[in-house]
């Protein structure tokens, strides 16, 4: 009885926190920005407060993970590799500082959970060589996703 109580109202919380919090699918920008404006997007990360940081890193994973996708896509397999290892190092430091990080969690987990998707559904567009990169990048977004959900839940 108690178990069935727990999981009804653990249940109804997730519902009413998915249907009060705001749609980030449709804020998610699938456009390729220049280098410019990817630049500036990592200086404003870096910069950042530590509290927004996360959602700012996981923007900068998404946008960096759409250009490898879109180099894998044209063929300019050593230049897509060369993006997820910049994916890496970004996600690497989500993991890092994911503790201070509390503001905008729950988005950042839908990006990330997005970007995850998109990596995987783009990973039979790499080639031999740069499957182990695609697989390994996709081993590590997959495991800052379930860290920043962990977050969303402990907060």
């Amino acid at each position: 009885m108690r178990f069935l109580t727990r999981f009804s109202t653990l249940l109804l919380a997730s519902a009413s926190f998915l249907l009060l919090t705001p749609a980030v699918h449709a804020a998610i920008d699938e456009t390729t920005p220049d280098a410019q404006t990817l630049s500036q997007l990592e200086l404003r990360a870096q910069q950042a407060n530590p509290r927004d940081q996360c959602y700012l890193y996981t923007q900068l994973v998404h946008t960096m993970t759409e250009i490898a996708v879109k180099q894998m896509v044209n063929g300019d397999d050593e230049q897509a590799s060369a993006t997820l290892k910049q994916v890496n190092r970004y996600a690497h430091l989500i993991q890092v500082n994911l503790e201070q990080n509390t503001k905008r969690l729950k988005n950042a987990e839908m990006l990330m959970h997005h970007t995850t998707l998109r990596l995987a559904q783009a990973l039979h567009l790499a080639s031999e060589e740069d499957r182990t990169t695609v697989q390994a990048t996709l081993k590590q977004l997959d495991l800052v996703q379930d860290q920043i959900l962990d977050q969303v839940f402990n907060h």
